[in-house]
This record gives C-alpha cells, structure tokens and sequence, in this order.
C-alpha cells in the first residue's frame, strides 16, 4: 500500500459511522426475512477466474446487474459457498445478513465459519478447490492472492460508478492490486477500546482512565484490594494466534511516535525492528508481563482461545480480571446472559504521549471472489449493498464501510458510542499487521508475538530483528 493510501484513512471509519453518503444507496428492496438453511449444501463445479462466464442475456434494470437478475429468480437452484473466519455469534449473524438473498433469490448459501482458517483457506486455494467467496482480513493476503492468478478481477464487470457512490476511495485502495479492483470491504471494526465490568466498577470505586499513567495507577490499585487480576488477555486463535498481541503494539505506536513512522513502518521505510517501534513494544510489556497484571499469566495468553478471554470478567463472585481490549465484535463471545452496555461496557484506550492526541486503530473484513459463476457474482453485488449489511447491523456489534447505509440503522449498542470515539479522534490508521506483506503480518508478526510472550518480553530486540529479516525483498 502507499503511503498516500495510509494517510487517505485517517478519517475513513469515521466517514462511515460521522457522515450520511450525499447520494442514495443502490436499490437492493429486500423481501421480508426468512429463516436461512443450515444443512450444507453441495457447491455446482467451478469456473476458474480466468474463464468467466458469458453474460450476454438482458440483465434487468438495477445498480448492479447480477443482483437484478438473481432478484429476478434466474440462478435459482444453483448454490454458492462462502468461507470466512465467524464462528458462534458472528456466524449466525453473517447467516442472517444471508437471509433476505437466500429467500428472494433462491440461491443457496452455503457458509462454513472456521478458525483455523488462513491455513486451510491457503490450503484449499492451492489445492485448487477454493471456495466461490471468502473473507480476507489482511489487505496483504489479498495482494498475494491477486499476485497468483487465484482471484477474480472485479473491475472488468463491477459497477464502479455504484461502488464509488458508497465507499470512500480509501477502502476501494484496499481491495485492488495493481489498479484492479479484486475485494469488496464489508465490515469494519473499531479496535482501540478497552471493556470493563460496569456496576463492578462502580461498586468498586474505580474510575474510567483517561491517560496510561491513570492506566497504570488503576491496575495497580486492583491488585493492592486483592480484587484480583487487572486485566483479560489472551490470543489463542488457531493458525491466526498471536494478531491480539499485533493489535496492543500497533495501537500503543500510534500513541507514543508522529504517525508518520506508523505509515513508514507499514511500507517498510523504516525496519520492523526500529527503535520507535520497540519503545512501544516496551510501553505494553508494563501491562502483558507485570507480575499479577494479567489473569493467568504468559502461559494463559497463549493457551486460552481469544472468544474466551473475558470469561473471567463475568465470574458469579466477582470479576476475576477488569479490562479487556478488544475490538467492538467481542460481545458475540460473552456468557450467556450477559448484556452488552449493561453487565459491561468500554472506554477508549487513552492516549500516551500528549502530543499525539487520541489516535484510534481500525480494520476490516473485504470479501473476495475466487469462481466466477453469475450467482456468485450476484452475492458478492448483494454484499456491496446497505441491505447486504443489514441483518448483521441490526444484530450490534457491526459498522458497514458502505456509506450508503442509513445511521439510523445503528440504533444498538456498541455502535452508537463507536461513532463519539471516532468523531474524537485525531487520527485514523488501519491495522498494520493487515496491511502488511501475508509473510509477515500474518506469520512472522505473530509467530514472534507468541514466542515473546512465552518468554516473558526479555527477548525483545531479537525477535523484532528476526521480522525485519523476514520482509520479502520485494
């Protein structure tokens, strides 16, 4: 990525939930919602990328011409497999943004939500049996996709004038390589929060820190009442472990260094291993592995899978740990019974260094296209539409890239207190580790997060070395 793309997304999330689109959104009318199917279905053979499909028949009028004609029942009976990483909470949720293209369409959805799921995603791609539609959430493993001939270049038949209308140029950035467009950003998540027990809290007498020195004073306050541990931490996530630790350090360097290196660091003008880079490193090590900080130690970081992490928050005598830092999606991983915006809430993760004001961290999820049938082309258009979204934002929990969404759609909690954050932040940046080579976002980054936390951050300079010497010489 540029760095004029970088800096093209300081305001990009902010656009989203801040700003109604000046133009209307495409005109999707969905029928009333049904319930979708949960036997899995068997996907028709393929067509690689590189035959696509005949459209010659007249396509009814609408945005998107797919769409139109799979409202119109002409791919019924044919079936689309979708991948993506949502598993539990967020699955069903996905399922019901389904819903309203399943029922109107006749199209059968089949959605298998994994966790291992860079690796056997890879695996499948080089094996030749990708799924029609997957989710990426490294802009970067797109690129390498895209570099290998595995994905469907979207530009040659997409609606690009539509797509402008709705999305920021920053996010159309993100899904192209090379000038082509090859993903369609779908969701988008606000990551520099930090969730706490409410009526604990209170009871308590703790207040909401607004600075890292009051961070600090807070955590160990908790330990000094023997209220147990400060804070919920882990990162097992299957092939991804590790991504959790990528986000403390990414969202830390905003906050301690100009972001100006935080944009030098992703395109690579400055080594991984720069000095700024391990300050920041230093700054979160205060908090990872202070003796008692963290529920459980090092050794329930790297074991205890991420959807779990919370858990201890929840506990029935008490909170066992009292913050957690996670992006807004987290709640679909609480206990049953539990109420988001009343058993907890969160507070934005406070600034470091005064100078660099309240900076907020941010990702997203693009959908990309691996089999170029019609149908296919159908839902990936359908997903690219407020109504594409609508299910899931009605869920909570969900913010849309797609500026054509209607605000008023964001009625639940957590969206509605994401957009003051956003609205009060300096600056924007999307996830480095997303956004850097697959090699190195996406494997060394964390692989070097788990080994570090294993010993205990006293290995630092080495192991931030041994990144840098793992960036591709291109």
């Amino acid at each position: 990525m540029s760095k004029r793309t970088l800096v093209a997304l300081i305001l990009a999330l902010a656009m989203v939930l801040g700003a109604c689109a000046d133009t209307p959104a495409a005109d999707t009318t969905a029928p009333e919602e049904t319930t979708a199917p949960t036997e899995e279905s068997t996907a028709p053979e393929t067509t690689p990328a590189s035959e696509a499909p005949s459209t010659t028949a007249a396509a009814p009028e609408g945005p998107y011409e797919h769409l139109a004609r799979a409202m119109a029942g002409e791919f019924a009976g044919t079936s689309v497999e979708v991948l993506a990483q949502w598993v539990d909470g967020e699955a069903e949720n996905f399922e019901a943004a389904l819903e309203p293209f399943i029922d109107a369409t006749g199209i059968d959805v089949s959605y298998e939500g994994i966790t291992d799921y860079e690796t056997v995603l890879s695996t499948r791609v080089d094996g030749g049996n990708a799924p029609d539609i997957a989710q990426l959430a490294q802009p970067g493993l797109m690129r390498t996709f895209a570099a290998e001939g595995h994905l469907v270049e979207l530009s040659e038949w997409w609606n690009m004038d539509q797509l402008r209308n709705d999305y920021i140029e920053s996010f159309i950035d993100l899904g192209s390589y090379e000038d082509n467009l090859y993903g369609i950003f779908y969701k988008g998540d606000l990551k520099s929060i930090v969730w706490y027990p409410v009526e604990a809290f209170e009871e308590a007498g703790y207040e909401v820190p607004t600075t890292w020195d009051e961070l600090i004073a807070l955590s160990d306050q908790i330990i000094a009442d023997g209220n147990g541990a400060p804070w919920c931490i882990s990162m097992e996530h299957g092939d991804a472990t590790g991504w959790v630790a990528t986000d403390w350090i990414e969202d830390i360097l905003l906050r301690t260094a100009p972001v100006e290196i935080y944009d030098q660091w992703i395109a690579h003008e400055i080594p991984f291993d720069h000095p700024e880079v391990l300050e920041a490193a230093e700054y979160m090590s205060q908090i990872w592995f202070t003796d008692g900080y963290v529920y459980g130690g090092t050794a329930a970081i790297n074991s205890t899978f991420v959807g779990d992490t919370q858990t201890p928050m929840f506990a029935e005598d008490g909170p066992q740990c009292w913050m957690h830092k996670q992006a807004a999606w987290i709640p679909e991983f609480w206990p049953e019974g539990t109420e988001p915006g009343v058993d907890s809430s969160f507070f934005y993760f406070p600034p470091i260094e005064e100078e660099y004001g309240s900076p907020v961290l941010g990702a997203g999820d693009q959908m990309v296209m691996f089999n170029d049938r019609p149908e296919v082309r159908a839902l990936m258009e359908f997903l690219a539409t407020p109504e594409g979204a609508r299910g899931w934002i009605e869920a909570g929990g969900f913010v849309s890239p797609n500026q054509s969404v209607p605000l008023d759609w964001y009625s639940t909690y957590p969206n509605n207190e994401l957009a003051a954050i956003l609205a009060e932040a300096d600056v924007f940046r999307f996830d480095a580790s997303d956004t850097m080579p697959a090699e190195v976002g996406a494997g060394t980054f964390w692989n070097g997060m788990i080994e570090w936390v294993s010993a205990n951050g006293e290995n630092t300079e080495e192991i931030f070395a041994r990144i840098e010497a793992s960036w591709p010489a291109d």
